[in-house]
């Protein structure tokens, strides 16, 4: 399912959300961008409903992306995000459980696949491995996958570029698109969508973090130079 790319902001850095995502979200709502972000760590319950109401209020769909790889954690994350409100679960490693929660919570829900561990997250597996994995999920009605692509201990173009290709669902393609030459393999094997999230905050493509978005969305629908013209 090729509908894409299409970027999703997170107001995350190493895995985390930044204390002042309010803040920045605040400033950017304007931007291009209609997906937005972050994880299940650190803020507190509260400003995370607040702020993802604030996002709704604003248009916007929102994402709750959740680095837990037991049932207890990731379950507990599931939780979050319906309390919230939210669009779309990423995240987790699979459990039936997780699955029927997000089925009665009208959540679509986009689990890992692989072998998950550390926090940034790195992946592990064999590729035909992920694929069959996906196609497992995607029959107990997952909505789509949440594939940790340039966090691959492997060959990492490899690996999106089959997987978009063989996985008929929405596939987003998560962590560490920090370049250009990314945003094109991005945009030639065109996945359903993409985050980024800690490259805006190191000011990869521009200074301003509004700027920033445009500049990548812009880029994605056009060419690099007709975006770094505006």
């Amino acid at each position: 399912m090729k509908c894409g790319p299409t970027l999703t902001v997170m107001l995350t850095y190493n895995d985390m959300t930044v204390c002042n995502a309010h803040e920045i979200f605040e400033k950017c709502k304007n931007s291009s961008a209609e997906y937005w972000g972050f994880k299940e760590e650190p803020l507190a319950r509260d400003e995370m409903k607040k702020l993802f109401a604030y996002m709704k209020e604003c248009g916007k769909k929102t994402v709750l992306e959740v680095v837990c790889y037991d049932e207890k954690n990731s379950l507990a994350g599931a939780y979050v995000a319906a309390e919230c409100g939210c669009d779309y679960l990423m995240g987790t490693v699979f459990f039936d459980s997780v699955n029927e929660f997000c089925k009665a919570h009208n959540l679509k829900y986009l689990p890992f696949v692989g072998k998950l561990s550390e926090r940034p997250s790195v992946l592990d597996g064999d590729i035909d491995d992920m694929i069959a994995e996906a196609k497992e999920y995607l029959e107990k009605g997952v909505y789509g996958i949440d594939l940790l692509g340039y966090r691959y201990n492997g060959d990492a173009s490899k690996l999106i570029e089959r997987f978009v290709n063989e996985v008929d669902a929405p596939v987003c393609v998560a962590g560490s698109v920090n370049s250009y030459e990314r945003l094109d393999e991005i945009k030639k094997i065109s996945p359903w969508s993409f985050t980024i999230g800690g490259a805006f905050f190191e000011k990869v493509f521009g200074e301003d973090f509004a700027e920033q978005i445009n500049t990548v969305c812009d880029y994605m629908a056009e060419n690099k130079e007709a975006a770094l013209v505006k």
